[in-house]
C-alpha cells in the first residue's frame, strides 16, 4: 500500500486566457526566464510536496510537453471542461486518492510569488490547525479579484468574487489571492457539496470557506507581506507590468550582492542567470537563460547573451552572443556575434563585426576586425587580420581549420578548410589558402599585380572617372616638368606667378 503524503501542491493551469489573445496557452507565456508555469512550479518547490499535480486544460498537450522539461515528476490531470476552481481541485484530488495532511492551490498565474510567502502560508494554516487558509492581499486596485470578507471581529466570514459581490463589497481593498491551504480530508467533503448557483454557473473553491464556516471547521487569512506577489496577469498588458516589477526585483537582488547595475531599468537579467560580485552591467543589456558574469567583469552598453559565460574581468561591449564561452580577461566586441560554441580562452580578443562560431580562440589570440571564425581552432597568440574567412562549408559538410600557436594571417584571406596553419607561420595578405602551411613557413598565394595604361580613357570615356584620372595626369606632367626646370636653375613663368628659379619673399612677376 503506497505510504500517505503529507503535502500536496495543486496548480490550477487550465485556463485559456482568451484575453492574451495567443495561440500560447496563457501559463507558457514567458517572464525573465522562466514561463508563468515555471515560476508558480520554482516557488512551491521548496515545499518538497510528496506529489505536485497540474490541472491542464486549454492547451493540454503544450502544457504536459512543458511540464515533461521542467518538472518531469508533476502529474498533469486533464480538466476537459472548465467548469470552475472547484471542479479542477477535485479532478486533481481523484488523481491522487492517497494524499493526505495539506494541500496547498495555487493558481498558474502568479509569477511573482515567492517560497518564502507560500512556506509562510503553509505555516500558519499548520500552526493554527485550520482546515482552510487563504492567501490575501491589501492591493490599492482591487478591481476583477474577489473579495475577502471579514466579521465584525476580523475573522473570515466568506470569499466573494468581484461580480457576485454587493456595492459595499466590492468597496473592500483586501482580496482573494487565488493560493490557498487546505486539510485534504476535509476539502474533498467540502467540494462534494458544492454548488453551480452564482453568475457564472461553475463550483467556486471559495465557496468551501463559505461551507466549512458553517460547519464549525475553522478557516483562516494569511496576509502577504507584499501585495505585488499576489497579482496575475489576464492580457499582455499585464503580463508586461508584472515583467517590470520582476525586472527590478531581480536588479535590486543583485545590486545588494555587490553587483553594478548602471540603468537598472534598461537592464533584463533573466532568473535563471547568475552574476559575480563586482561585475559591471551597463546600460540595454539583456542577461538571458543561463548565463554566467564573472567578477569584475564588465557587460554592456548594448549587449545580449544567451546561455553565455563570461569570464572574471572579461569585457563585453556592444555584441551578441548565444552559447558562448568568454574566457577572463577576454575583449569582445563592439559589434561581435559569438554563436554556440564559440570559445574565447583568457585574454583572447574578438573585435569589431566578427562572427565566431563552433570555435576555440586561444589564450591572448586576437581575431581583431570583419571576419567570420567557423569550425575552427586558433592558437594562444595567434592574430587574425581583417576581413580573413574561415571557409568551413563546401555545400554539403563542415570542415575545421586550425592556425598554430603565435601564427599570423595577413588581411583579406582565405583558409579553405580542411588546412592547417602551423605554429608560427605567417600568410601574407589577400592569400586563397587550401594546402597546409607548414610551422615558421610563410604560404602566398597573390598573382602578379599587372596595370594597363590607359584603360579608363579608351573604356570609360567621358566618366567622373576619366576626367579625374585626366586631371590627375596632366598635374604629374607638370609637375614632372616643372622638377626637370628646377634641376636646370632656370624660372618657369606660368601665368603671374613665378615658379622655381632664385626669389626674394614680395617679388611680382612683370611678364
Amino acid at each position: 500500500m503506497p505510504q500517505p503524503h503529507l503535502r500536496t501542491v495543486v496548480v490550477l493551469a487550465a485556463g485559456e486566457g482568451k484575453r492574451m489573445k495567443s495561440a500560447l496557452p496563457k501559463v507558457l507565456h514567458p517572464l525573465l526566464g522562466r514561463t508563468l508555469l515555471g515560476h508558480v512550479l520554482t516557488a512551491a518547490a521548496p515545499l518538497a510536496a510528496d506529489r505536485t499535480v497540474v490541472v491542464v486544460g486549454h492547451g493540454a498537450e503544450q502544457v504536459r510537453a512543458h511540464l515533461s522539461e521542467i518538472a518531469p515528476d508533476a502529474t498533469p490531470v486533464l480538466q476537459a471542461q472548465q467548469l470552475g476552481t472547484g471542479h479542477a481541485v477535485r479532478i486533481a484530488l481523484e488523481a491522487v486518492p492517497e494524499a493526505s495532511g495539506t494541500v496547498v492551490v495555487i493558481n498558474g498565474d502568479v509569477p511573482l510569488l515567492r517560497a518564502e510567502t507560500v512556506a509562510a502560508l503553509v505555516a500558519a494554516h499548520e500552526g493554527e490547525g485550520a482546515a482552510a487558509t487563504v492567501l490575501a492581499a491589501e492591493v490599492p486596485d482591487p478591481t476583477g479579484l474577489g473579495r475577502i470578507v471579514r466579521d465584525a471581529a476580523g475573522r473570515l466570514e466568506q470569499i466573494v468574487e468581484e461580480r457576485d459581490a454587493t456595492p459595499a463589497q466590492r468597496a473592500l481593498r483586501e482580496i482573494n489571492a487565488g493560493i490557498y491551504a487546505f486539510d485534504v480530508a476535509r476539502l474533498r467533503d467540502a467540494l462534494g457539496k458544492l454548488s453551480t448557483d452564482n453568475d457564472q454557473g461553475e463550483e467556486y473553491l471559495t465557496d468551501v470557506f463559505g461551507l466549512l464556516g458553517s460547519a464549525g471547521e475553522p478557516v483562516a487569512v494569511h496576509v502577504a507581506a507584499d501585495h505585488t506577489e499576489t497579482l496575475g496577469c489576464n492580457d499582455r498588458v499585464e503580463l508586461a507590468g508584472l515583467r517590470k516589477l520582476l525586472r527590478d526585483r531581480v536588479n535590486a537582488a543583485w545590486m545588494r550582492t555587490g553587483v553594478s547595475i548602471l540603468d537598472p531599468d534598461t537592464t533584463w537579467i533573466d532568473v535563471t542567470a547568475t552574476v559575480e560580485r563586482d561585475a559591471v552591467i551597463d546600460q540595454n543589456t539583456q542577461l538571458r537563460g543561463s548565463t554566467v558574469v564573472g567578477a569584475e567583469a564588465v557587460v554592456g552598453p548594448d549587449v545580449t547573451l544567451i546561455d553565455t559565460v563570461v569570464g572574471a574581468a572579461a569585457t563585453v561591449l556592444r555584441s551578441h552572443a548565444v552559447g558562448a564561452e568568454v574566457g577572463p580577461g577576454a575583449s569582445v566586441g563592439p559589434y561581435a556575434y559569438l554563436r554556440p560554441a564559440a570559445r574565447l580562452a583568457e585574454k583572447a580578443k574578438v573585435g569589431t563585426f566578427v562572427e565566431v562560431k563552433n570555435s576555440e580562440v586561444g589564450a591572448g589570440a586576437k581575431v581583431p576586425h570583419l571576419s567570420y571564425v567557423g569550425d575552427a581552432t586558433i592558437g594562444a597568440k595567434a592574430n587574425i587580420g581583417a576581413a580573413t574567412i574561415f571557409v568551413n562549408y563546401d555545400g554539403v559538410d563542415k570542415h575545421r581549420t586550425t592556425v598554430g600557436e603565435a601564427a599570423f594571417v595577413g588581411c583579406d584571406t582565405s583558409l579553405i578548410a580542411p588546412v592547417e596553419v602551423g605554429a608560427g607561420a605567417y600568410v601574407a595578405a589577400g592569400s586563397a589558402i587550401t594546402q597546409d602551411v607548414p610551422p615558421g613557413a610563410l604560404a602566398v598565394t597573390r598573382a602578379p599585380q599587372r596595370n594597363i595604361q590607359g584603360w579608363v580613357a579608351r573604356r570609360r570615356a567621358g566618366t567622373a572617372s576619366a576626367a579625374a584620372a585626366e586631371r590627375a595626369q596632366r598635374a604629374a606632367e607638370g609637375a614632372s616638368g616643372a622638377a626637370a626646370a628646377a634641376s636646370e636653375g632656370e624660372p618657369i613663368h606660368e601665368g603671374t606667378e613665378t615658379v622655381g628659379g632664385p626669389s626674394r619673399t614680395g617679388d611680382t612677376a612683370t611678364e
